[in-house]
């Protein structure tokens, strides 16, 4: 079998297809009464009563024209190509059975591509039989394949265009969880990991040093607290009844508050060099959540680090993080396969345009280097 007959009869149909609607009924509504007054006014039509008995009997496949695309096709078109030769007299055509045109339609849209297929092959042998027992002359045949294949089209073209727009809805929701997900690491397991390094330094002292210990417990309520809140900041934003919190976003300049936010452990210094005034918004919170990130990470996995530098620095093109600890080497990297953390950090830089690195240094320690446009080209 050909590869794009293979690929027509494999497509399934389109799930979940609308059952009836209003303007389903609104079109049986309009045309009902419409068949019978052309059924009485028409003086052409060979038999009026059999003719308009026939599209009556038909005009209730709109309803399921869309769940039972191709059962339709094959009632209304099998009806309209074997009515000729049981109708005594001329074949008749109604004005009023145009609406046929709509099960075509539907057909390609909401079809499978093996419904498409035989379904197709009704409506040509409908068409063909109307040319043979001469019902239709020449132009009139050509134009109605026109109509068919007109109908047809369009059914295609909007089936793809709704797919494409599904799997559009699709990615953004993706890319929606994603950055969720990196906010999440980014704030609340942030001030987790703080809790979780104070305690264990609470524990360790709490012997020989009974108010470190109730020191490490303020700083866990303080961090417990902040989780708490940006917590419920992000489920606000996440409710749709609820009115999100317009509070900025930190920005470069709110790296250099992490300089004094550890009492304990390696000594964190600041460094900010050049134009930092007009970043573009989500390159200057992209710097801060990467900072963050990358001096969490050293105070967690750097073993015996008495410092961690940070170090930012503009031109006029583009904005350098560096992150570097003087702790053992290779320890601040995690083992295995990266953990979100790093993962999330190479994403946000990628984002924006930029890249994001991470490794051992030669000597001691670990360094990670961000590079992101001032503007956030990928954005």
């Amino acid at each position: 079998m050909h590869p794009r007959l293979h690929a027509v009869l494999a497509e399934p149909r389109v799930s979940p297809a609308p059952s009836r609607l209003w303007r389903d009924w609104a079109v049986i509504a309009v045309l009902t009464p419409a068949m019978l007054v052309e059924g009485a006014l028409r003086p052409d039509l060979p038999w009026r009563v059999g003719c308009v008995v026939v599209a009556l009997a038909l005009l209730p496949t709109i309803l399921w024209r869309r769940t039972r695309p191709l059962a339709m096709v094959v009632i209304a078109f099998g009806g309209t190509t074997v009515a000729p030769f049981v109708l005594p007299g001329d074949p008749c055509q109604l004005f009023t059975a145009s609406f046929l045109v709509l099960l075509v339609y539907a057909l390609l849209r909401w079809g499978s591509g093996r419904d498409a297929v035989i379904g197709s092959f009704f409506v040509v042998a409908k068409v063909t039989a109307a040319g043979v027992v001469g019902s239709i002359d020449g132009g009139e045949l050509v134009a109605g394949f026109a109509v068919m294949f007109a109908a047809a089209t369009l059914g295609v073209a909007i089936r793809f265009r709704a797919a494409a727009r599904l799997r559009e809805l699709d990615r953004v929701k993706l890319l929606e969880r994603e950055r969720l997900a990196r906010d999440l690491h980014d704030t609340v397991a942030h001030h987790v990991s703080a809790m979780a390094i104070r305690a264990q330094a609470g524990i360790a002292v709490s012997a020989s040093q009974p108010h470190a210990a109730v020191e490490a417990l303020r700083t866990i309520e303080a961090e417990a607290s902040r989780a708490l809140a940006e917590m419920r900041a992000m489920v606000r934003v996440l409710r749709h009844d609820q009115p999100a919190d317009r509070e900025p976003h930190p920005q470069v300049a709110d790296i250099g508050r992490l300089a004094g936010q550890f009492r304990t452990g390696p000594n964190v210094e600041v460094n900010l060099r050049g134009d930092l005034n007009d970043l573009a918004p989500g390159v200057g919170s992209a710097l801060y959540r990467l900072a963050q990130e990358s001096v969490t990470n050293a105070r967690r996995h750097a073993r015996h680090a008495t410092r961690i530098e940070v170090s930012v620095a503009a031109d006029d093109t583009s904005v350098r993080l560096r992150v570097s600890d003087d702790g053992e080497a290779g320890a601040a990297g995690p083992t295995g396969s990266p953990g979100f953390g790093l993962t999330g950090m190479k994403e946000r830089a990628d984002l924006l345009g930029g890249t994001c690195q991470a490794g051992p240094n030669p000597d001691r320690g670990w360094t990670v280097t961000a590079v992101l446009p001032r503007q956030g080209v990928g954005a």
